[in-house]
């Protein structure tokens, strides 16, 4: 037998554990990757995703929807190339899910975009026969009402909130015959007074409204709509006599207190009947607390009120406060600690007690009202001033204790920079100067892409929030109609929406008014707020300023959202225009040459300049925030006027004294979103549960 090998028995010996380990190996690498790649398959599409990472799911998942999701963010994020679109969004309408309804209109309006009419008309015509219901159809019956004119009624008809609706209402050509314009003025009044170029026509309509049968209501819907824009001169003439109801002697008469000597005492006079004749209604009750909102209310107006509704009616209560220089407030302040009214009185009274120097009395004023019944700005504002009774009343440990929680408890803003300052921590860093760089090249480097997710109640709305399709976001939420008495929730819900889509005019408006609203919220409601209500919208325009003029980014940020809320078309009624609210002399002065409304309505020329006069009026003040702000909205003589000592030992004080309530807390505010665009830090890992 011939002699076996040992190199060949070694081969055959060792060849099964090795195939055996190999083959575990490779099982083991198989189940890794799988495991990956399911992740990858669970893996939600956000706005949190690069371009890279979209592509990667668009391209290799085998999840049909998330394919089709990463394609509708890319298509999103690819709006300048509206060919890139268009090979996006091919084939993406498949299927039954709302998303398919939502591909085939964005596919429609990139052939629109591109030209192909046909194409453009064929994806109309599909999403109208597919999706006949839903929110996104509407914009199908709009364009398709060119060639097919019924088409335009049934929008109306079946559709009436939805921006489309209101789009077709208000676009009408001059020669309309007039029950068109009535027709299109009562939809709008009925649904969107606001929206662009309703008020024209609801003038028109209440010109030349005819027939008996509706003549009465219809006048009412339309003066209310008018009312609600403002106009209570042009509501007035639209009701010709018409007798009020009370939601319509409501609106209109807010409005009249807006306007002329003559036009307040009509709208008291209005209020004041509505008050007696309906002394039960909702109605009455907000009547009486706008004829008991100024801080000195007329004490006839009040006498008048019939006694059942004087009785109910927190705001009279606090009125009558006010009118007996303090008398009763606490009794008031107790009977309705969770009301509007209330909150407002304490702080008059508290405020009163801090300016001459009565801080026993203030602390009893700032304790009358639990901490925990109060809004955040509320709760921070008499949290900061309870401290500091108790500091100037000799208690400072029980001072620094209230401040350390305030700091500890609420977001950036106002009150918590004065109590860190307090505490020996709350210094602004320099706003103008050459050694700004550093600072300015941080924000560009660490423009961290951010988000939250919505929570609306509508999984569709929720959807398109996180696919970055805030269009389709917001005109899906608004097509179920406006919420006459929103909820703070629904408050918050909208200014998102509307942030999301640069409304930020009407957005900031609305989560402010949820801000004052929500009492005690959870620790990521209280901080979603904090954020959206300090966006950084235009953040090109605004770093190229603060870099070119030397002053600090989070001072322009500040400025521009209390002047303008970042709207760069606003002007103001005594004629100051743009993101920073600049007066046409001053921008002229500035610039060293004449400039006109388009050119401050230009965002990034009108922040230059801005930020040029910030940076004069920093040098005038040896860079003294305090005085830079005030003099930014009254002007460095009226400014210069209040300087005193108080300035430099006790400046919160000296705030409090400004003389012109709109300075004041402009100053405030400016300095509050200073502080917190220093010191925001966007993201839940702020609360931990």
């Amino acid at each position: 037998m011939p002699a076996v090998s040992s190199h060949g028995l070694n081969a055959r010996v060792t060849r099964g554990p090795l195939l055996l380990g190999g083959t575990t190996l490779l099982t083991v690498l198989v189940i890794l990757s799988g495991r990956a790649m399911l992740r990858s398959q669970h893996t939600p599409i956000t706005p949190l995703l690069s371009d890279r990472q979209l592509w990667s799911h668009y391209r290799w998942s085998s999840n049909p929807e998330q394919r089709r999701e990463a394609a509708l963010m890319l298509a999103v994020r690819s709006s300048e190339s509206p060919q890139r679109r268009r090979r996006l969004l091919g084939g993406q309408g498949w299927g039954p899910a709302p998303l398919a309804a939502v591909a085939l209109k964005q596919q429609a309006l990139t052939a629109r975009s591109l030209g192909l009419e046909r194409e453009e008309q064929q994806h109309w015509l599909d999403l109208l026969r597919r999706f006949p219901t839903a929110a996104v159809s509407a914009d199908a019956r709009y364009h398709l009402a060119d060639r097919q004119p019924q088409l335009r009624e049934e929008l109306l008809r079946l559709q009436p909130a939805h921006p489309a609706a209101l789009a077709a209402a208000a676009e009408l050509p001059d020669d309309a015959d007039q029950a068109m314009i009535q027709s299109s003025a009562l939809h709008l009044a009925r649904w969107g007074a606001n929206w662009p170029g309703a008020e024209r026509l609801l003038r028109k309509a209440c010109g030349a409204i005819s027939g008996e049968a509706l003549e009465q209501q219809q006048r009412l819907q339309l003066a209310a709509a008018l009312a609600e824009l403002g106009d209570g001169r042009s509501a007035e003439l639209c009701l010709q006599g018409t007798p009020l109801a009370a939601p319509q002697a409501l609106t209109i008469g807010r409005a009249l207190l807006r306007g002329d000597k003559g036009q307040q005492q009509r709208g008291e006079t209005m209020l004041l009947e509505l008050a007696k004749d309906h002394p039960d209604s909702q109605e009455a009750l907000e009547s009486a607390a706008l004829l008991s909102e100024p801080l000195r209310p007329k004490q006839a107006l009040i006498d008048a009120l019939p006694d059942s509704l004087q009785k109910r009616s927190a705001d009279v209560a606090a009125a009558r406060v006010r009118l007996g220089g303090g008398k009763g407030g606490l009794s008031v302040l107790n009977r309705w600690p969770d009301h509007p009214a209330s909150w407002q009185l304490q702080w008059d009274l508290a405020r009163t007690a801090l300016l001459s120097g009565q801080w026993e009395l203030a602390r009893s004023w700032l304790t009358a009202i639990p901490a925990e019944q109060l809004p955040s700005p509320l709760r921070a504002r008499q949290q900061f001033w309870l401290g500091m009774s108790e500091d100037k009343l000799g208690d400072n440990n029980k001072a620094r204790q209230i401040w350390q929680k305030l700091t500890k408890e609420q977001p950036p803003g106002y009150y918590t920079w004065r109590a860190q300052a307090r505490l020996g921590a709350g210094d602004l860093p320099v706003l103008s100067g050459d050694n700004l760089s550093d600072a300015t090249k941080s924000v560009r480097v660490n423009a961290e892409r951010t988000w939250s997710p919505l929570a609306s109640g509508s999984s569709l709305v929720d959807d398109l929030w996180r696919l970055e399709m805030n269009q389709e976001a917001w005109e899906t939420w608004r097509s179920t109609g406006d919420n006459a008495d929103p909820s703070p929730q629904e408050l918050l819900l909208e200014g998102r929406l509307r942030l999301g889509v640069n409304d930020h005019w009407t957005g900031l408006d609305r989560l402010w008014k949820a801000n004052l609203r929500i009492v005690s919220p959870d620790c990521k409601t209280l901080h979603l707020l904090q954020d959206s209500l300090h966006p950084r919208p235009l953040q090109s325009q605004f770093l190229e300023a603060s870099e070119q003029e030397k002053v600090r980014l989070e001072l322009l940020l500040a400025v521009a959202r209390q002047e303008s809320r970042f709207s760069p078309g606003v002007a103001s009624p005594v004629g100051a225009v743009g993101l920073l609210q600049l007066m046409p002399t001053t921008a002229a002065e500035v610039a060293g040459e004449e400039l006109s409304t388009d050119d401050l309505k230009d965002p990034g020329r009108n922040a230059v300049l801005g930020a040029r006069y910030l940076t004069g009026l920093l040098e005038r003040w040896q860079g003294n925030p305090w005085l830079t702000v005030a003099s930014y909205n009254a002007g460095p003589g009226a400014a210069g006027s209040w300087l005193s000592a108080e300035l430099n030992h006790d400046p919160e004080l000296w705030v409090e004294r400004i003389p012109y309530p709109e300075t004041r807390i402009y100053t405030k505010k400016v300095l509050g979103n200073v502080w917190a665009y220093l010191n925001n830090s966007s993201g839940t890992d702020r609360c931990t549960e």
